[in-house]
């Protein structure tokens, strides 16, 4: 009886406590991607795999359940439990992206994931991106005034193993996000312009030196090429992408008249964009955008009530770092940005996607909860 009243008690503090409008925009995002899941690859199964119409839909049902509950379960830990949990979950997830140097499973030339017997293959950089932005807000919270550009270098310290290991994989598009997201948020915490530009350069010219001198990284050459040159011959999937966009118009084909997820292979994951544009016309991007949007004012605006620097770099992290993969995935497929291979957080196919988009939506639901006496 004792139990149930507690529980009962935690549930409506959660619940009292909860942004609701953040909670509405996230379970939104996660109802859409149900809708274009079940779209976009009921024919993919039945095509390819000679299966169930479904088989792809309730795989993504699973994934999506897992993710609502891991939300709901970061959401509702105390502050000091979610940040030691960050520890540790850092330190297991750095470790998994270790060993993909060593027993990873290559795909299309890139080795990405790990393939255990009771974990069918996952990317460990997506569950790793939420622990990441906590260390970073960890390091970049010291307030000593004597060792303020400590601080500085420490996060770089933090990310520079994650950049070396995304690098070899390798993984162009998860290198940007992180770094992208590393920057905001050194830049928000009140860094030197001058030092801020002064490095930003340095990476630049380094970034630029490896991918035209380092053989390696070759690929990503090939991909600038063909994006500034679209005859260069090696845009195929990007150039169905953008036929789709094109052809769907502003209100689409209409459901299931769509070909693009017939054409390319990664069309449930890498180019979710184009194929709700292609049946459901550019008006529902729009509709998308401004569910992020919403998303991205209301957890800034919590932000600004805030006194603790520690926790509002890690919500800006979390929010920034959605955002950014929301615009590249975006600017991949209406051809302003080269292929990367990024997902669209909480709506495209991908358990590893799901789940690390799951935590970082618990974790912006944990630290903007209203504090009720």
């Amino acid at each position: 009886m004792l139990d149930n009243k507690f529980l009962n008690n935690l549930y409506f503090y959660w619940w009292r406590s909860l942004d609701k409008t953040i909670l509405i925009t996230l379970l939104s995002l996660f109802t859409l991607g149900l809708l274009f899941s079940l779209l976009s690859t009921s024919l993919v199964a039945s095509d390819r795999l000679n299966t169930n119409n479904y088989f792809f839909f309730l795989k993504h049902c699973i994934f999506i359940t897992v993710g609502i509950f891991t939300m709901f379960f970061f959401s509702i830990l105390e502050k000091n439990k979610l940040f030691v949990l960050s520890y540790i979950f850092f330190i297991i997830f750095l470790i998994t992206l270790i060993l993909v140097l060593f027993i990873g499973t290559e795909v299309k030339g890139s080795k990405r994931w790990l393939d255990f017997f009771f974990l069918p293959r996952f990317q460990p950089i997506e569950l790793l991106k939420p622990f990441i932005i906590v260390m970073i807000a960890t390091s970049l919270s010291f307030e000593n005034k004597n060792y303020r550009f400590i601080k500085y270098f420490v996060s770089f310290i933090l990310i520079l193993p994650i950049i070396i290991l995304l690098a070899a994989q390798p993984d162009i598009g998860q290198t940007i996000l992180i770094f992208l997201t590393w920057l905001s948020l050194i830049f928000i915490s009140g860094i030197n312009l001058y030092l801020f530009f002064l490095f930003l350069s340095l990476v630049i010219t380094t970034v630029l030196s490896l991918v035209i001198f380092v053989p390696k990284f070759e690929y990503i050459m090939i991909r600038i090429t063909s994006f500034l040159n679209p005859s260069s011959g090696n845009n195929y999937q990007s150039e169905k992408a953008s036929e789709a966009i094109i052809s769907g118009g502003f209100f689409g084909k209409g459901i299931g008249e769509g070909v693009l997820k017939n054409k390319v292979p990664e069309a449930h994951t890498d180019y979710i964009v184009s194929v709700i544009s292609e049946e459901f016309g550019v008006i529902m991007i729009f509709f998308i955008l401004i569910i992020f949007l919403i998303f991205l004012y209301r957890t800034f605006k919590k932000i600004s009530y805030l006194k603790n620097d520690k926790i509002k770099f890690i919500i800006f992290g979390c929010s920034i770092i959605i955002f950014f993969q929301f615009l590249i995935h975006l600017g991949v497929n209406i051809r302003i940005l080269p292929t990367t291979g990024m997902t669209l957080p909480f709506l495209s196919n991908g358990g590893s996607s799901i789940i690390g988009s799951s935590i970082l939506a618990g974790i912006i639901l944990n630290l903007t909860k209203k504090n009720i006496n």
